[in-house]
């Protein structure tokens, strides 16, 4: 499942062209998560992104992972045509070959004080270092399964708000989308350093059984309070293991 990108110094589990399920530092390598204090506007963060990697005497296509924040969900028609938009920029830096994505992402809409157009929340990127402890950093996920058909056809309990309803979307957000991505690169609940959630939801009562037991939660858990970046999806989550952060 996984794919090298040398050029960035990671590899990456393939899935769609607008981002990879996940990225993972290489030997001799670890990825850096820069937080802004304040959300930027896209062109404003990508700008930025570059000046801090080229300071730290790094490439462009060390560019491993990135989180967003939407102003609201986007329709499907909405979504594809913001990453068309999107990618353009890692097409110019090397990164986007037209069709595979190797950067890892988040992109999400909070629900009280959102920007007003799309921005960036955080980036990542790798650098060498003599450590042996590995990095990586998951794609957020939602409650949508993977595959070709509509939103609507791939989420679980579509629409369903149930406790049960939710319980469930965290129970496949968890499992089926946050665990088998971590396992595709050999690691697991217990090698995270943080997790994060995006509900405008109260999704408690799933966090004991679909979250702590799990291991989950070892790190604690950042709930934002946001929506998925799709209309109708309500529950997402990311995580990662970066021992390396800093807010700018």
């Amino acid at each position: 499942m996984m794919r090298d990108f040398s050029a960035g110094n990671y590899r990456f589990i393939p899935s769609v062209f607008q981002y990879s399920a996940g990225a993972a530092a290489d030997d001799g390598h670890e990825i850096e998560r820069v937080r802004f204090d304040r959300v930027v506007p896209l062109a404003e963060g990508f700008a930025l992104a570059a000046k801090f990697i080229q300071e730290a005497g790094r490439p462009l296509t060390a560019f491993c992972a990135c989180e967003l924040r939407s102003p609201a969900a986007f329709s499907e028609e909405g979504f594809r045509a913001f990453n068309l938009h999107y990618v353009k920029t890692l097409s110019e830096w090397g990164i986007f070959d037209g069709t595979t994505n190797p950067v890892a992402r988040s992109n999400v809409c909070p629900e009280i004080d959102p920007p007003s157009e799309p921005s960036f929340y955080a980036f990542s990127f790798t650098r060498p270092t003599r450590s042996k402890a590995p990095s990586f950093v998951i794609s957020g996920g939602a409650e949508a399964r993977e595959g070709s058909g509509t939103y609507v056809e791939r989420t679980v309990r579509y629409r369903d708000l149930s406790p049960e309803g939710l319980r469930e979307k965290v129970r496949f957000t968890t499992t089926s989308q946050m665990e088998s991505r971590m396992a595709a690169f050999g690691f697991g609940w217990s090698d995270t350093t943080a997790v994060q959630a995006y509900s405008v939801h109260d999704f408690h009562h799933a966090l004991v059984d679909e979250l702590v037991r799990r291991g989950a939660l070892r790190s604690g858990l950042t709930w934002h309070f946001a929506r998925p970046p799709v209309v109708d999806l309500e529950y997402e989550m990311d995580c990662r293991r970066v021992l390396r952060e800093v807010v700018i």
